[in-house]
């Protein structure tokens, strides 16, 4: 049976199941208008003549009607249903007739199959053996060709492994090496610590000397309490008796004890400041000496300082009037366009570029040499030239400033501050190039800054940048220590490094340890023999200026300036000046030279006092 066969049997049952109960229904509503009673035994129907009870057997009735209508519906509907089912099941015997026929075609193709099955298979065994064959043959070809590469291949691993066996014989020598470099670093780790042991037991001696010397210093304040008394009271009868005697007014008398005790209090002051001073130098000088020269010595930079080259040689002196053109235009386009003067004089076989802006004078000298080499010299092809040889140096400058960053080892800093540092590439300052100044600057303060535990990373960056500003001294007005300081705050540089630009030469006062660091790398770069370079009248002139403000000073006899002016010795006459008065000569000098002078690196003031004693024997 079909699932349509089915699904019509289910509804002819439905449809006649309901049918039985519509009939239930009706015999039952048929029974109760007919069956009733009334209480005497007569039908309800006589009894009960009340129009609503009429009413409601009338309604009764027509649904008994409307009952049998539907009844009758679906008799009509379930002999519709009965005549479907019977076409259905005609329709079945037809499909179950094709379904005998599909079977036998079915039967009849799988007759064919088996019969082109066995044919396929015999096929395919004939098919096997040649390619059994053929596989044969390709298997003898295969080993014989994987023989021959395996002895190859046999042949590379053993060459291979050979070189393999060299490699780990040289690495195990660099490693022997290694260790024993190692052995010998840890040896110098020893004697550093060994080093370090012994400077903590100077350290402890120190210690103990300066707590002798604070009781000595207590005891000394309590005699010089007891003698200021004692003079006080002296000084008060020197007074009484003064003005007994001699007649002197109070205000003249008051004068005169005032400069007594100033000058007593400057010898008394001058003995203790000597006192502290030498004992504080005699340390500190050592351990500031040898940070200082550590640092000088690792950075172990040139020598010699770069200048920049502003004169042009030429292959022959007729290239001259192809530079200048006819009637000059040549010349003046070239100066036009470049903002460089061009100086053509006698000189053979070459020309004098000058400009103030050394990035334009660079430029200026790349234009003139490419034009050179070219040979075309014309208006036009100056600007052409111009500005290749301008976005070249822009090259190079870039470049410059990104190998000294690196060299360095700051990575993150503006794009403008590296493009401002590129141009220093072409900057010097008495000779020496301010790039290089730069990275020598930020090295030794790197190195100061870890032999005093402090972060390197932050000095060196303020001591890299601390010229920055001198990018733009052509451009703006200004001292280059202010203009730097405006351009790392402009790009986002934190106030510790804006602090250390603007204070490396004193404009403002130095206040962090930052600046004080800056200031000192920059004067060990400056000041370092062959460093820097300046002119012989600058030179003179300072000299002259040393010597005039040491010879100004009162009880000075004779004043050297030695050392390219960087010892000064002070002369002085030992019935003016005493001990005490050296000392201070020898400080005021050293302040006033620091006020008024511009110089690199320090000046040592040195005071002689000779006294001489002459007795002729006879």
């Amino acid at each position: 049976m079909n699932p349509f066969e089915s699904v019509m049997l289910v509804a002819i049952i439905l449809l006649g199941l309901m049918v039985a109960t519509m009939m239930l229904v009706g015999l039952r509503l048929l029974r109760r208008l007919n069956g009733p009673t009334g209480p005497t035994g007569a039908p309800l129907s006589v009894i009960v003549d009340d129009p609503e009870v009429a009413a409601e057997r009338e309604r009764q009735r027509q649904t008994l009607v409307e009952l049998q209508s539907s009844v009758s519906q679906a008799q009509s509907a379930l002999e519709h249903e009965r005549r479907q089912v019977a076409q259905a099941q005609a329709e079945a015997v037809a499909v179950r007739a094709e379904s005998a026929a599909a079977k036998a075609e079915v039967a009849t193709a799988r007759s064919e199959a088996q019969r082109v099955l066995d044919n396929a298979h015999s096929e395919a065994d004939s098919v096997l053996q040649r390619a059994h064959r053929t596989a044969e043959e390709d298997a003898e070809q295969l080993r014989s060709t994987a023989k021959r590469t395996g002895e190859r291949e046999i042949a590379m691993l053993t060459a291979t492994a050979k070189e393999q066996a060299a490699e780990a014989e040289r690495r195990l020598q660099r490693l022997d090496e290694r260790e024993r470099l190692h052995s010998d670093e840890a040896e110098r780790l020893a004697e550093r610590e060994r080093l370090n042991a012994e400077e903590a037991e100077r350290l402890a001696e120190r210690d103990r000397r300066i707590t002798a010397s604070d009781a000595e210093l207590a005891k000394a304040e309590m005699a010089l309490q007891i003698r200021k008394l004692e003079l006080e009271e002296a000084h008060e009868q020197r007074r009484r008796e003064l003005e007994r005697v001699a007649g002197l007014t109070a205000e003249q008398a008051k004068a005169e004890l005032v400069e007594t005790i100033e000058m007593q209090a400057k010898r008394e002051a001058a003995l203790l400041v000597r006192d502290i001073e030498a004992d504080a130098r005699i340390n500190g000088e050592q351990r500031a000496r040898h940070i200082v020269v550590d640092a000088i010595q690792r950075v172990a930079s040139e020598q010699t300082a770069e200048s920049v080259v502003s004169v042009l040689h030429l292959p022959s002196d007729e290239m001259k009037g192809r530079i200048i053109g006819r009637e000059g235009r040549n010349i003046r386009a070239f100066e036009t366009v470049t903002g460089v003067n061009l100086i053509i004089d006698d000189t053979p076989e070459a020309v004098l570029l000058s400009c103030f802006d050394p990035v334009r004078r660079e430029i200026g000298r790349l234009t003139l040499e490419k034009l050179v080499l070219d040979g075309r010299i014309h208006p036009h092809r100056i600007e052409e030239v111009h500005e290749l040889a301008r976005l070249e140096v822009e090259r190079m400058c870039l470049r410059a400033a990104e190998d000294a960053l690196v060299e360095v080892g700051i990575t993150d800093i503006h794009d403008e501050l590296v493009s401002l540092l590129g141009r220093l590439r072409y900057r010097t300052s008495y000779g020496q190039n301010v790039l290089k100044h730069l990275v020598e600057t930020a090295h030794v303060a790197g190195i100061m800054a870890s032999e005093l535990k402090l972060d390197p990373a932050l000095i060196k960056r303020s001591a890299f940048l601390h010229d920055i500003g001198k990018a733009l001294t052509h451009e703006v007005e200004g001292s280059h220590a202010i203009i730097g300081a405006d351009l790392a705050r402009r790009y986002g540089e934190s106030e510790e490094v804006v602090h250390a630009i603007e204070a490396h030469h004193n404009e403002v006062q130095p206040q962090t340890i930052e600046a004080v660091l800056t200031q000192a790398s920059d004067a060990c770069s400056g000041g370092r023999p062959g460093a820097r370079r300046e002119s012989l009248e600058a030179y003179v002139k300072r000299l002259e200026r040393i010597e005039e403000i040491a010879g100004s000073k009162a009880g000075v006899e004779k004043v050297f300036a030695m050392q390219a002016g960087r010892e000064v010795r002070v002369m002085v006459r030992p019935e003016d000046v005493d001990e005490i008065g050296a000392a201070v000569l020898a400080r005021d000098v050293a302040k006033q030279i620091e006020e008024e002078l511009t110089y690199p690196g320090q000046i040592r003031v040195t005071v002689v006092r000779e006294s001489r004693a002459t007795e002729i024997a006879r």
